[in-house]
């Protein structure tokens, strides 16, 4: 795996309203059907763990995670593309989960598309299993696409 430079300054850091114009840019520049700026901004105001990760100063990569009822569900996790196999995905995602599980959350979901092998990988790496497929979930070139539900067990019933 690539990691970025020695000099490069990351920090993980809770998203802020002034950070909706470079998020929206990263999700614009890496989807063909991407959130829009009042979707992140809504997001923000219900009070979703929102956190971005700070390249050098910089956004350059986001994740939101819904926490209700001992659950929690991971609603987009992304990295600019120009800063993708730098490990950044992982280090959000380790963020997540740490936060999950502070938050006392049982068991963690997220969609993914079947052609995303990259998100696909890295959740498997980190214990992420499929339960289900969403026949029809995203929206695609060409009618729509599934979705792989994964899950992954946090706090063990005892």
């Amino acid at each position: 795996m690539i990691r970025p430079a020695p000099e490069a300054e990351v920090t993980i850091r809770l998203m802020r309203h002034e950070d909706l114009g470079h998020v929206s840019d990263i999700e614009r520049r890496s989807y063909d059907f991407p959130w829009s700026h009042g979707v992140f901004r809504d997001c923000l105001l219900a009070g979703y763990q929102c956190v971005v990760l700070e390249r050098d100063g910089d956004v350059a990569g986001y994740a939101i995670l819904s926490v209700a009822a001992g659950e929690a569900h991971i609603l987009n996790l992304c990295v600019e593309p120009a800063f993708r196999s730098h490990g950044y995905g992982e280090r959000m995602l380790d963020e997540i989960l740490f936060r999950a599980r502070t938050s006392s959350v049982r068991e963690i979901f997220l969609e993914v598309r079947p052609s995303n092998m990259h998100a696909l990988a890295l959740y498997k790496k980190k214990g992420f299993y499929q339960v289900a497929n969403r026949p029809k979930y995203y929206q695609a070139h060409e009618g729509r696409e599934d979705a792989a539900v994964l899950a992954k067990k946090l706090i063990t019933e005892s």
